[in-house]
């Protein structure tokens, strides 16, 4: 008769006690550690003015996240030259007057935005678990399908009305421009969220601006559809979010999922992407929030970052 194999009752309790530790780390003290980091892109033209470009993502607001929003107002004493929104502002629809007031410093500068499927529509309740057999299995999240039936509508209209209003630039699949202080011109293309299938590349193609004295891509989620695109149009620049680093990473390892069809090793961060015989620089942000039913990070703290600009080598 084989033998049962049975774990110590301190061995069981020890791993228990680690688990929930771990849990409340995740949940109580990394999920709540939001930084800044500083990224530099050699890709300006050769003798202009180097650029500070502050790009927030994937806030995930819940009405009453305090110390996020303090933190949030707070970035405005960076002042940068121009601020990028890559979308998922909510993750509760009562929480609009909240991202408002919270990036209400940040809606001094210039700016640009797009959405992602999280600002149209309210969260669902999830496994975690899930992502990862998802990964597995190659379906990667929802990859492109449209939300489901009966998704809790968010009220978006009036965070866009708003955002409008401040002058910054609405770029669901479409074209827009950014006049700087120095009287630079920036000119931005822009996509609908690829995550929820609304990206309509063929509504924007033909590449950068000639007239404009730089040209960037901006998009949600970095499907690798939408990456080509860009880069085979020859954007020397691509900005994107909703991967949230990974948010549940292992130590000295990295992230497990990115959520759409990314490699992990791209999850965030800056990369390169190659398509078409050229060569774009990639940043996605890890964000600075979660879903309001996962609110946990580990190995991967909640950010923004500021990117500087700098010319090419000549």
């Amino acid at each position: 008769m084989r033998a049962r194999y049975r774990i110590p009752l301190k061995t069981a309790v020890g791993i228990t006690a680690f688990g929930a530790a771990c849990i409340g780390y995740a949940a109580g003290v990394e999920a709540r550690s939001f930084r800044l980091r500083r990224v530099s892109v050699p890709v300006l033209p050769p003798g202009m003015h180097p650029l500070r470009v502050l790009q927030i993502s994937d806030i995930h607001m819940v009405s009453g996240q305090r110390k996020k929003q303090r933190w949030l107002r707070e970035l405005a004493a960076l002042r940068p030259d121009f601020v990028i929104n890559t979308g998922d502002n909510l993750s509760d629809p009562e929480a609009v007057p909240e991202v408002l007031d919270a990036l209400g410093p940040l809606m001094e500068y210039p700016g640009a935005y797009v959405f992602g499927s999280n600002d149209y529509y309210g969260p669902r309740l999830r496994n975690p678990a899930k992502y990862l057999a998802e990964k597995i299995s190659g379906k990667h999240g929802l990859n492109g399908n449209p939300p489901v039936v009966g998704a809790v509508h968010n009220p978006w209209e009036g965070m866009r009305d708003a955002f409008d209003a401040a002058g910054w630039v609405g770029l669901s699949n479409t074209r827009g421009r950014i006049k700087l202080d120095g009287g630079q011109e920036i000119a931005l293309t822009g996509l609908d969220d690829p995550h929820i299938k609304r990206d309509r590349y063929g509504e924007v193609a033909g590449g950068p601006e000639e007239d404009a004295d730089f040209s960037l891509a901006v998009v949600h989620a970095p499907y690798l559809r939408v990456l080509d695109a860009f880069t085979a149009d020859r954007y020397p620049l691509i900005l994107a979010g909703h991967t949230h680093g990974g948010q549940l990473c292992i130590p000295f390892y990295g992230a497990l999922v990115t959520n759409c069809d990314l490699d992990t090793d791209r999850v965030k961060g800056l990369s390169t992407h190659r398509a078409g015989g050229h060569e774009s620089y990639l940043h996605v942000s890890a964000g600075c929030g979660t879903n309001r039913y996962t609110p946990v990070r580990f190995a991967c703290p909640p950010e923004s970052t500021l990117l500087t600009l700098l010319p090419r080598p000549s």
